[in-house]
């Protein structure tokens, strides 16, 4: 029966949290990772073409952030071996913002060349994936990733940073969040605006989220924080909502719930972001978003791929409803 009383309170608060994020917070910055995370493990290529009419859709319904390309090495992930035809021929909209990955100085040169804004780095959380992942320990790795954001820094481009494996590795198991913080405090020593945090093998929950989240808040702040889950276990939005009861503002995503890692065996897509966008409806929090046009970007690449969408939501609208206004109020429940 304590039990019972104990949830009925907690779940009273986090109603009051829910509320006061749709009342207090006027909008939640999306960070699309589709066209470059969401189809790195896809086995089928594809062409430049398709990657930057997927972009363009994604701006066209909204989105404000599109990571459109990887410069890593085509020998270990051919897929993105098109990184600067992809970012040469994008039609870019004023206001969006066209971040990519880059790997070492190497990759950093060669995306220079593609008139970019804004860079992201990725040390890993664990030495088990930083060994499997970048060939390095997570000590070696943040050195070499140093040597990267010096220059962006020095060149004027936005670092971001990413911290892969926050929650679990599949190598070294759980992971502590003290060393996570750790990692965080040094990618922000190097210049980086903005760290995301990543659940790569989706085992978190609600729980371990805000256990990190006190921990990783200690040497930051809610603001300089993203949060980036994949929901293998269909812990995702759950897991959000821990988050965004801290503060944090800005959540990655993926269309269709596209992705995985070559090095996570049984790591499943991200978030998907038809999924946040009507999730965030539903909080009252304004996205500036339309969800028809994103669902329309989802169906566009997961026909392509042929293969069925990830996304719930998706799945549920299909082509049912035109009007994005409809579903802002079946999300609400407002009549």
């Amino acid at each position: 029966m304590q039990f019972i009383r104990n949830y009925i309170h907690k779940s009273s608060a986090s109603a009051a949290i829910c509320r006061t994020i749709s009342t207090t917070v006027p909008e939640i910055r999306i960070y699309e990772v589709g066209p470059r995370d969401g189809l790195q493990n896809e086995s089928k290529f594809v062409p430049t073409e398709i990657k930057t009419e997927l972009i363009h859709k994604l701006a066209n319904a909204g989105i404000k952030n599109i990571e459109s390309a990887s410069f890593v090495s085509p020998k270990w992930v051919k897929q993105m071996s098109d990184g600067s035809e992809v970012m040469k021929s994008i039609k870019r909209v004023q206001g969006v913002n066209y971040p990519v990955l880059i790997p070492n100085l190497k990759g950093y040169e060669t995306a220079k060349g593609c008139n970019i804004e804004e860079i992201a780095i990725f040390p890993a959380g664990s030495e088990g994936f930083s060994q499997k992942n970048l060939n390095c320990s997570v000590e070696e790795g943040l050195k070499r990733f140093k040597l990267v954001a010096d220059q962006a820094v020095k060149d004027g481009i936005r670092v971001r940073g990413y911290v892969s494996c926050i929650l679990g590795c599949p190598y070294d198991g759980p992971i502590s969040p003290k060393a996570i913080a750790k990692i965080t405090e040094e990618l922000f020593a190097m210049g980086c605006y903005e760290v995301s945090l990543g659940d790569t093998i989706g085992v978190g929950t609600a729980g371990s989220v805000r256990k990190l989240m006190r921990e990783v808040l200690s040497v930051t702040t809610p603001d300089n924080i993203a949060l980036h889950f994949h929901d293998t276990y269909g812990q995702g939005l759950s897991n959000l909502l821990a988050g965004l009861e801290f503060g944090i503002r800005t959540v990655d995503s993926s269309i269709s719930g596209l992705g995985g890692c070559p090095y996570a065996r049984g790591a499943s897509g991200n978030l998907a972001t038809e999924d946040l966008v009507y999730f965030l409806y539903g909080l009252g929090v304004n996205t500036n978003v339309d969800l028809v046009k994103l669902i329309e970007a989802g169906r566009y690449i997961s026909n392509f791929l042929a293969k069925p969408t990830e996304s719930r939501v998706n799945r549920a609208i299909g082509d049912k409803i035109k009007n994005c206004e409809d579903i802002v109020k079946m999300a609400a429940c407002t009549l």
